[in-house]
């Protein structure tokens, strides 16, 4: 039931979405290759240009997208052994890219983009729109072009998101534990903690 509703939305997707304009602008955004200077740029703003708010921020986007994209690839896939419809030759479908993996749930690129969203935001809340805008964007690009069901994306999401706000949710109890033992190496913030 859920398999044939997911189906039937993606090709419902690819015959009234569809058009030259996304048909070119879609395998650019997905295609990962794309986004390597962007990362390098990201990767050295945090590291050298935006101090110790940078650098904690940094270090929490490659543990938790680390996490996310082997548990995605590694345990997820293989569990779900969902094929995906570029592998299938489903009647109506658009593939604007090669066939990818076999295996289709769920998403890693809409996990990965999440989690990414959900760490970067918290540190940079004036970024929230933008990036949660581009994440979704993103995830959407993968049933766009054919290699992903709605459902593997939506999956994705939530699960990048949970893994997001989990790690967040380790480093407060960190940050909170070494404020107390007195260890500022955890505060980026212009004013001293107040632990009193």
């Amino acid at each position: 039931m859920v398999s044939n509703l997911d189906e039937s939305l993606l090709l419902w997707a690819h015959k009234y979405l569809s058009n030259p304009i996304l048909d070119w602008i879609m395998p650019i955004i997905t295609e990962q290759n794309n986004w390597i200077i962007p990362t390098l740029f990201l990767i050295y703003f945090l590291g050298f240009k935006a101090g110790k708010r940078g650098r904690i921020t940094l270090v929490l986007l490659i543990i938790t997208l680390a996490i996310t994209d082997s548990i995605c690839a590694q345990i997820l896939k293989p569990f779900f052994e969902r094929i995906r419809p570029s592998h299938l030759n489903l009647d109506g479908l658009n593939l604007l890219v090669s066939k990818g993996g076999k295996w289709s749930m769920p998403s890693n690129h809409a996990a990965n983009v999440f989690a990414l969203s959900v760490i970067l935001s918290y540190f940079y809340e004036k970024a929230k729109l933008p990036l949660f805008s581009l994440a979704f964007i993103i995830a959407f690009s993968r049933v766009y072009i054919g290699v992903h069901y709605p459902g593997d994306v939506i999956v994705g999401s939530i699960f990048g998101y949970a893994i997001g706000w989990f790690t967040l949710t380790l480093w407060v109890i960190l940050k909170m534990k070494e404020l107390k033992r007195g260890q500022t190496w955890v505060w980026y913030e212009s004013e001293p903690p107040n632990m009193i």
